[in-house]
């Protein structure tokens, strides 16, 4: 991506975020904000992901990501 709307952030996940689909519902928020990236569970058991798009984007996603799905626990 290039130009003054592309804006990247790298996140690492930590708490209950594996086994409660997770990266599935962040990586379909990403799309619905037409954002690009992917996202990985590790074997630490965090999730990571990196995403891209316009500012306000990322940093709407990010504040989902805090929250994340039902039955996620995000520490």
């Amino acid at each position: 991506m290039s130009g003054p709307t592309a804006f990247a952030r790298r996140l690492t996940i930590s708490g209950r975020v594996q086994g409660v689909g997770f990266r599935y519902a962040l990586a379909d928020e990403a799309r619905a904000r037409k954002l690009s990236g992917w996202v990985r569970n590790r074997r630490d058991g965090t999730v990571e992901a990196l995403i891209a798009g316009p500012e306000n984007e990322v940093e709407a996603l990010i504040a989902w990501a805090r929250r994340g799905p039902p039955g996620a626990r995000v520490t």
